[in-house]
């Protein structure tokens, strides 16, 4: 969704409303949508990473296997 031109096939929708539902589907756009839009106006202002989060990471639980969604 972040492409330009923003293409979200029809089966990736459905999957994706199966998983999460209406309401989740709606916040994580949301949340996708709003960092596009911050990623590309800190690009327009040659805005830099302020170093805050350098090293950090999210850990998975033990166990836990990552998977592709698309």
């Amino acid at each position: 969704m972040t492409a330009t031109p923003v293409n979200v096939p029809d089966d990736l929708f459905a999957a994706m409303r199966r998983q999460f539902g209406d309401a989740p589907l709606v916040e994580l756009t949301s949340a996708i949508a709003w960092q596009n839009y911050s990623a590309r106006f800190d690009h327009a202002f040659a805005i830099e990473a302020e170093g805050f989060s350098e090293g950090a990471f999210c850990p998975l639980p033990a166990g836990h296997a990552t998977r592709s969604v698309a």
